[in-house]
């Protein structure tokens, strides 16, 4: 036969695609050689010592006086991770005719160790996703991986535990043998998925605090940026975790678009399937690579993994005034553009920013901040920055009493999430989707929204007073639709307006 050709894929964060893994064997040829062309990484171009080695200790014969050729198709696409190892070694197999199997409508993943026992690989759910669309039928990947590639449903999960376990298998399936006993079975989900909650901190063991209470409650209704500022140890922390406990849950597909985001990412750990919005709290040390995204080949931020759901960035000011400016584009346009010499991508990031920090005043435990410590302060918290934030709330500290008295108990994270999902419900019938009131543009805000005279004047009259900027004096209107949708009102009121103006940052120096 002496040439093969073996299904695998590549993942990507966005679109992830099929690989034809080919082999050639050239016999007789002198020295060995094993070559992989196709635009390979290192990691790929490590494979050809793990797939020899793996081949001989599962007892295959090894390459002696051969050249073999590995070509990984489309050319022009770049192969990352030792996914293919596994595609390479079945290539090799199949091409020197040690077995005879049927390749087509079959996808092959995995690291080979070199004793030939398949090792867990990164990517694994876009990768089934983008073999079930395009028509493979089954997926053959290292067991590990079986729980989440089995969230896509209509294909085939076989787990394989190793190379000679796998190559069993494809010959008693080749030969349709009565025997069965060897035959992979294929994976059927045990998950349930309704269990896989994490445990969120609830509402009603943040004692007081009800201002701010408030405005995460408006942040949520209308997915809005908000900043809560005050002394340390607080709660500002304690509430930002609670959070997502009153967002909506995931729907199915962006559960899946969340869960294929941080499985290319490497990031889901322990988790198998994302069905909460996730909660990323990067520390204020960390890069502006690993906050926006980046990489010689682009790899995505903390922005993207917090994709549909939040941001927590404690300590804001004291992050790299880089990454602090780098944060308009996602928080104005939802995604964010990556651009390198050898890649171009544009990633997912459509975030609630949940923004803690603690004014100099309370820093430094005085009244009194030097000019040198308000300029660095100013340096950080840019104009462009503060208007992008629609709410600004003071964290004001708790009395001691009021810290171990169980009577005082305020409502829970349920109770607060109902108004959340009635609001949000009244945004799906006004912009027909799923936009939300901090998404309307200057289009929406025209066509949508009716102000009566007196709401008009006391908006005019704040904004000259207060020199908003046309950012601001917008935002202010979306905030405005916000509390009266959490109240179910039809039109926005003073009231609404002046609340709305109330969350405009204060002298916080």
């Amino acid at each position: 036969m002496n040439l093969s050709k073996i299904y695998s894929t590549q993942f990507d964060i966005l679109s992830s695609f099929i690989v034809e893994v080919e082999v050639d064997i050239v016999k007789n040829s002198g020295s060995p050689t094993l070559k992989i062309v196709g635009l390979p990484d290192k990691a790929v171009e490590e494979a050809k010592e793990r797939v020899v080695t793996a081949i001989k200790n599962s007892n295959f014969g090894k390459p002696q006086v051969d050249k073999i050729i590995v070509s990984l198709s489309p050319a022009e696409e770049k192969k990352t991770g030792p996914i293919f190892d596994l595609a390479i070694a079945l290539g090799y197999i199949l091409a020197d005719e040690q077995i005879s199997f049927n390749s087509d409508n079959k996808i092959f993943l995995g690291e080979l160790a070199l004793d030939g026992v398949l090792r867990k690989v990164s990517g694994i759910l876009p990768m089934v996703k983008i073999a079930k669309e395009k028509g493979f039928k089954s997926v053959y990947l290292p067991k590990e991986n079986v729980e989440e590639a089995s969230l896509i449903s209509g294909i085939n999960i076989f787990p394989v535990e190793s190379l000679k376990e796998i190559v069993e298998h494809l010959e008693q399936e080749e030969k349709k043998e009565k025997d069965l006993s060897k035959i992979i079975k294929p994976h059927k989900s045990k998950i349930n998925l309704k269990n896989k909650k994490k445990e969120i901190t609830d509402f009603s063991y943040v004692k007081g605090q009800g201002i701010t209470k408030r405005a995460l409650e408006i942040s949520a209704a209308g997915g809005h940026n908000i900043m809560m500022y005050g002394a340390p140890g607080t709660g500002k922390t304690m509430m930002a975790r609670a959070f997502t406990g009153i967002l909506p849950e995931l729907s199915n597909e962006e559960a899946l678009e969340i869960t294929s985001i941080h499985s290319a990412a490497g990031a889901l750990k322990d988790e198998i399937y994302i069905s909460q919005p996730p909660f990323r709290s990067p520390h204020h040390t960390s890069s502006y690579v690993s906050i926006i995204g980046g990489g010689t080949y682009p790899k995505p931020g903390e922005v993207t993994l917090a994709h549909n759901g939040v941001l927590f960035m404690d300590e804001f000011v004291e992050f790299d005034k880089r990454v602090l400016e780098s944060l308009r584009e996602p928080m104005e346009d939802n995604f964010v553009n990556i651009s390198r010499s050898k890649a171009s991508v544009k990633f997912p990031a459509n975030f609630i920013l949940i923004a803690a920090m603690n004014p100099p005043s309370e820093v430094f435990r005085t009244k009194s901040v030097s000019y040198a410590e308000e300029q660095k302060f100013r340096k950080k918290l840019s104009g462009p920055i503060i208007d992008r934030i629609d709410l600004w709330t003071e964290v004001s500290k708790i009395d001691h009493k009021d810290l171990i008295n169980k009577n005082i108990q305020g409502e829970s994270s349920q109770e607060i999430k109902q108004r959340v999902l009635k609001a949000r419900k009244i945004q799906m019938e006004r912009f027909n989707s799923d936009k939300l009131n901090s998404g309307m543009t200057a289009k929406d805000i025209q066509e949508k929204i009716e102000l009566k005279s007196e709401v008009k004047k006391i908006l005019e009259d704040a904004a000259m007073a207060m020199d908003f900027s046309p950012r601001v004096f917008h935002k202010i209107i979306k905030l405005g639709r916000t509390i009266a949708d959490l109240e179910g009102g039809e039109d926005i009121e003073t009231k609404h307006i002046l609340e709305a103006l109330q969350y405009r940052p204060k002298n916080i120096i």
